[in-house]
């Protein structure tokens, strides 16, 4: 399996018998170095080798921050042309962390100022728990919360993933979604649902966003959303939305996989398809193969989708008929599996297809969690119980 990330990155890594949890190693060429991966001609210009102790707990999602930080061009653009040792340490200190970082001062527009005034008044009046700034309005990557946000939990929510531009020390929690759309607030679903799932948020709480159109540098939207109102039926009685085998990183990482699929498709062409995540056992008794397992015979470790060198693998075979079935730790079970789950009367919305009932069935026959990505519409869709909450939709106009 290659190593190459993409963006001029190899990011080679393995596990050994050492006291330390980590050690990273950074090499850089500016000239590029050629390699037999795919992506023949594009060259490595930095490889960063990652070497993990075997006990180790959190290894696979240590290497897909890593790898998300890689695959910031703007960030890697900044390793490679740093003139001298000292500055490309200085860089690597800033992503990896910042906490050398130092906060600059943030330029406001008068009617910034205001909106977040009367965001923090708005907060007050309606109880708010939270105030979250959606921060890709804002071209810069750094960014201040309002000096009277001090009442509040603050949460900034931004697809950057040089969080160490970010005064992070400044906001409560920072939650990584990334956008595929212009329009105003569109990571809040998305947003709101990582941080129920993180235990950021309750399902109770009252949040005041701010936001506006990313990179205008213009806040210019208030809104307030109550959590519990927001997804009603998702929710239902329960006081947790996610189901108690699945890791809050796998269904970040899933989500995060059919979105993109919803945006870039494969080869040229929409791509619809349909992950069951969770409650595997359960599910695997309503499922039967339409193909021989691509995952059958593979250590958990090299399928699991926390594995950045997962993501094209998973693509390449969202083309197959059927279901991915994932288990709550990210462990790829298989692909191209039918979904044979009980009948049950439930009136679908217009639009929905067979993908779509199969999600809806079975996740009410077992405690999964069902993402289906619509070939047609390029909406992705989640369902719990049954319920539907469509977290995309294919618009990129704002």
């Amino acid at each position: 399996m290659t190593t190459y990330l993409g963006n001029g990155v190899a990011l080679p890594h393995l596990r050994i018998r050492m006291k330390r949890r980590y050690v990273f190693a950074i090499g850089r060429c500016k000239v590029g170095i050629s390699h037999d991966g795919p992506k023949k001609e594009e060259k490595i210009h930095l490889i960063i080798l990652m070497l993990a102790g075997e006990s180790t707990q959190n290894y696979l999602k240590v290497l897909a921050d890593v790898a998300r930080l890689a695959k910031d061009k703007a960030f890697i653009d900044d390793l490679v042309g740093a003139p001298d040792l000292d500055a490309l340490s200085d860089e690597l200190l800033l992503g990896f962390g910042g906490m050398q970082a130092t906060a600059a001062k943030r330029s406001e527009s008068s009617i910034n100022k205001l909106i977040f005034n009367q965001a923090m008044r708005i907060a007050k009046g309606t109880n708010c728990d939270f105030i979250a700034v959606f921060g890709d309005v804002m071209s810069s990557d750094r960014l201040n919360p309002h000096e009277g946000f001090a009442d509040f939990k603050s949460i900034l929510v931004t697809k950057r993933a040089k969080e160490g531009k970010v005064v992070a020390s400044s906001f409560d929690n920072i939650i990584q979604v990334r956008a595929f759309s212009k329009g105003r607030l569109a990571q809040s679903r998305s947003a709101f649902l990582v941080g129920i799932t993180r235990g950021i948020i309750g399902v109770n709480d009252k949040i005041c966003c701010v936001g506006g159109i990313p990179g205008s540098d213009q806040f210019d939207t208030i809104v307030v959303i109550d959590l519990r109102s927001e997804f009603r039926a998702l929710l239902a009685d329960q006081e947790s939305f996610l189901p108690p085998d699945i890791l809050p990183e796998v269904l970040e990482r899933v989500i995060g996989i059919a979105m993109e699929l919803s945006v870039e498709g494969r080869e040229g062409h929409a791509v619809g398809t349909l992950f069951v995540v969770g409650a595997t056992k359960a599910v695997e008794e309503l499922t039967k193969p339409l193909v021989l397992n691509p995952f059958y015979g593979y250590k958990e470790e090299e399928c699991n989708v926390l594995s950045p060198f997962m993501d094209e693998t998973v693509k390449e075979y969202s083309g197959l008929d059927g279901a991915f079935v994932i288990r709550g730790d990210g462990v790829l079970i298989s692909a191209g599996t039918l979904i044979h789950a009980p009948e049950y009367l439930h009136m679908l919305p217009s639009g929905f297809g067979s993908r779509h009932a199969a999600a809806a069935a079975v996740s009410v026959a077992t405690e999964c969690l069902a993402i289906v990505v619509s070939a047609s519409s390029g909406q992705v869709t989640i369902f719990r119980n049954g319920i539907a909450l469509p977290l995309m939709e294919k618009s990129f106009d704002g």
